[in-house]
């Protein structure tokens, strides 16, 4: 079965860089799976919903647009163009600088922000898209000199 973001890719679309979700950011549902397996399976629950969670998400950079989805049976996705982004911002907890994930959030021209939880290397994405970006930016025209 293809991925979303493969599924989704337009003619002369390329994945320059797929994000995953870390595992440290599931650590809490991961503990407390942990912690309430003795009361009748619930902890299965949610190691459950860390596995659902880590498999159906998918984040790549194409050079074209960002695009990230969520979910297994009702789906949340963000597409945004890469010329209509206008900043990346990167969110990291204390835990999140020493296991290295955090939030991403998508900030693009008429958009409202996109946030996108949870990610493994988030500072990896940001250079990834930064480089994306300008590599796809159109060659500015050099300046004319005065005429006299």
């Amino acid at each position: 079965m293809a991925s979303y973001v493969e599924g989704a890719l337009i003619k002369g679309e390329q994945v320059v860089y797929q994000g995953k979700v870390s595992i440290w950011s599931l650590l809490p549902l991961l503990l407390f799976g942990l912690v309430f397996l003795m009361f009748w399976g619930l902890g299965l629950v949610f190691w459950i919903a860390a596995a659902i969670k880590y498999f159906t998400t998918e984040l790549a950079i194409t050079n074209k647009r960002v695009v990230a989805k969520f979910g297994l049976i009702s789906r949340s996705t963000i597409e945004i163009n890469l010329q209509k982004i206008e900043s990346i911002q990167v969110n990291q907890g204390i835990l999140g600088r020493i296991f290295n994930y955090g939030s991403i959030v998508v900030s693009g021209a008429g958009n409202p922000q996109a946030p996108i939880p949870g990610i493994s290397s988030p500072l990896q994405f940001r250079r990834s898209f930064v480089e994306t970006q300008e590599s796809n930016a159109p060659a500015q025209p050099a300046a004319q000199p005065a005429q006299a």
